[in-house]
């Protein structure tokens, strides 16, 4: 999981890095709306995926049995 979630936060810093120079370009109201809502979308996942990676969530209901049946198992 932990492979999973590094890859996704590289493809993240990626597409900012794609993105970066588009953003000051900006010069309506509804471009400087996209930007501000994919930027805050893009924080959001960053944010998710190191929470993911540092531990800090819960892991999906399908590795917990996994790890419950290792526990089991073991004694």
């Amino acid at each position: 999981m932990r492979q999973y979630a590094l890859l996704r936060l590289l493809l993240a810093v990626f597409f900012l890095y794609v993105a970066w120079p588009l953003i000051p370009e900006a010069t309506s109201q509804l471009e400087y709306f996209f930007w501000g809502c994919w930027l805050a979308f893009l924080f959001l996942f960053i944010g998710a995926n190191l929470s993911t990676l540092l531990q800090i969530t819960q892991p999906p209901v399908m590795e917990q049995k996994e790890i419950l049946k290792r526990k089991l198992g073991n004694n």
